[in-house]
């Protein structure tokens, strides 16, 4: 489950986004090691040691722990989710979006790196409603609506526009579209760090 989790936060913030956009665009992540002005030295999840270049003016997007709470009527949020029987999603983790990031990756789609899975972005319309499987909220989005059930314990976290300050030794980040150039180092315009240890 967890190896799963980490699957959904790689692709959620650029929730159109595939793990391999193109032949030379990847979705990588893993822990910095050395932080020298744009170049970050990562080792990636599978024990590669690699290069990034951000680009000048990349996004720098910290992952800090959140909980029900933060979710009111109008928080623009993203869940990768299983469908239920009835319709509804049952929740594997739910990403509430910063106001700068508003409307990224809206709508319902299918979520491949989860077998069976789904992505779903979009605005709370209804407040929360505590039941015996969890918690649930309705998240409209443009074309829709899908009733999300959040059950207890499902991770929750909340994006904030960071800083080079979050890009230090020992942090874990994701990056969904890293341009190998043709060196082998590879650039990129955005990267989520985790900036809470607790945070998944």
């Amino acid at each position: 489950m967890l190896r799963t989790i980490r699957m959904a936060l790689a692709g959620l913030i650029l929730a159109a986004a595939c793990a391999t956009a193109t032949a030379q665009t990847m979705a990588m992540r893993g822990t910095i090691e050395k932080a020298d002005g744009n170049v970050l030295t990562l080792k990636s999840s599978d024990g590669a040691v690699v290069k990034l270049t951000l680009t000048e003016n990349a996004m720098i997007v910290a992952v800090v722990k959140a909980s029900m709470a933060d979710i009111k009527q109008g928080t623009f949020l993203g869940s990768a989710a299983m469908p239920l029987p009835d319709g509804s999603q049952k929740a594997l983790e739910v990403h509430i979006f910063a106001e700068q990031m508003r409307g990224t990756g809206e709508g319902h789609r299918p979520y491949a790196p989860v077998p069976n899975g789904t992505m779903t972005n979009g605005a709370v319309s209804d407040a929360t409603v505590a039941g015996v499987d969890g918690s649930t909220i309705l998240v409209k989005y443009n074309g829709g609506e899908k009733k999300i059930v959040v059950p207890p314990n499902t991770p929750i976290v909340r994006y904030e526009i960071g800083g080079k300050a979050d890009l230090k030794p020992g942090a874990r980040v994701t990056v969904n579209a890293a341009t190998k150039k043709p060196d082998g180092t590879l650039e990129a315009a955005r990267i989520n760090v985790v900036r809470d240890s607790a945070a998944p």
